[in-house]
């Protein structure tokens, strides 16, 4: 297990996340780094893991020798108030108040599922990865795009919503890489 924070002398602006993250719900491979020149990048959590609470026991799974960069925001479920109700109110969110069922907590958000992030991703500044999403090993995300749906492997993607700008590499080699 690694246990160096810095990958860089002098470089206090870029960590290793594995060995900062501590929260279990979040998994991050070997030699992923996270790039912060604004906020301290050992303050991942809970700058860049948002919406990320304990009612919906989702994850967020990041591979190996992926590249961060400042700003990137990882959106979890209950950013998502739900649609499927009368009113997008958390009502449930009240239900000690209010005398409700704690069962019923979780409904106030539609669950989309866990965010998995491949190995050898690179995120640019400031892209949002919404709950869900499943990002494909080499895939590039560019600056300030919306991920709201899953990415192939080795496809660059950019905008908002992000859409695919092209692939990598040519389809031979991409099935060779997978």
């Amino acid at each position: 297990m690694m246990t160096k924070i810095y990958p860089r002398t002098g470089d206090m602006h870029t960590v290793y996340l594995n060995v900062v993250v501590k929260d279990p719900s979040i998994e991050v491979g070997d030699y992923t780094i996270y790039n912060d020149f604004v906020s301290d990048p050992r303050l991942f959590e809970r700058n860049n893991v948002l919406y990320h609470y304990p009612v919906h026991h989702e994850r967020l799974v990041i591979g190996k020798f992926c590249s961060i960069a400042c700003g990137t925001k990882f959106l979890f479920n209950c950013a998502n108030h739900t649609l499927k109700s009368l009113s997008t109110y958390t009502f449930p969110l009240f239900y000690e108040e209010w005398g409700g069922e704690k069962a019923e907590v979780a409904m106030a958000w539609d669950n989309k599922g866990d965010i998995v992030i491949g190995n050898d991703v690179w995120i640019g500044y400031e892209a949002v990865i919404m709950a869900g999403v499943c990002i494909g090993d080499g895939a590039i995300i560019g600056t300030r795009a919306v991920v709201t749906k899953d990415v192939p492997p080795y496809t660059i993607v950019g905008g908002v919503p992000a859409r695919p700008i092209k692939k990598r590499f040519n389809e031979d080699t991409i099935r060779k890489l997978t």
